[in-house]
């Protein structure tokens, strides 16, 4: 049994100018059919997630990458010996922005099967899900932005990740109450 993955199994981190992920990727994704690589060359993502933010009272959306400065790239790259396949190596080293492997530095080592499934997983989930732009800690004191609240600040009790909810106690009528909020309708204090 060869340690190398099936040509279609082998995933590789490649190394790109950090802000030019996107670039990078559309650069190689409009070259494979220009250059007939797409035997070789079979998905290229930059992991992203959603972040929710409030800005200027608004609720916004973005795009955050969680691996600046990488791709991950689904390519045959290493024959069965373990030996380099030139043409992908080549289409991939000379696209402008392209750094190198993460591996050695004459040879590229292909992510574990393991590793391949969690980040696929991990992709697809941050891709459903909006994640907040600033994380928020159980005790930490938050200032309400949205909602019969607003202007208030509370003390975070509970935090539902699954529903983007906080549960924050605020001051009613002298009385702590908690209050259940979304991520986007509080603000650091």
């Amino acid at each position: 049994m060869s340690l190398i993955p099936a040509p279609k199994d082998q995933w590789y981190v490649v190394h790109v100018l950090s802000g030019q992920e996107q670039k990078v990727r559309d650069n190689i994704e409009r070259r494979i059919p220009l250059e007939e690589m797409g035997d070789l060359v079979f998905e290229v993502l930059v992991p992203t997630e959603r972040v929710s933010e409030v800005k200027k009272g608004k609720k916004t959306e973005t795009k955050r990458k969680f691996f600046p400065g990488y791709l991950i790239a689904n390519m045959h790259l290493l024959t069965d010996d373990n030996k380099l396949v030139d043409r992908t190596w080549y289409f991939i080293r000379e696209t402008v922005g392209v750094i190198g492997f993460a591996g050695t530095k004459d040879k590229p080592i292909p992510m574990r099967p393991k590793e391949v499934e969690s980040m696929l997983l991990q992709i697809k989930e941050r891709s459903d899900n909006v994640a907040p732009k600033f994380a928020f800690e159980v005790g930490e004191t938050v200032k309400v932005s949205d909602g019969p609240f607003e202007g208030q600040t509370g003390t975070v009790e509970e935090i539902n990740l699954e529903k983007g909810e906080l549960l924050v106690a605020v001051n009613i009528f002298g009385r702590s109450t908690p209050v259940p909020l979304e991520y986007w309708q509080v603000e650091k204090a």
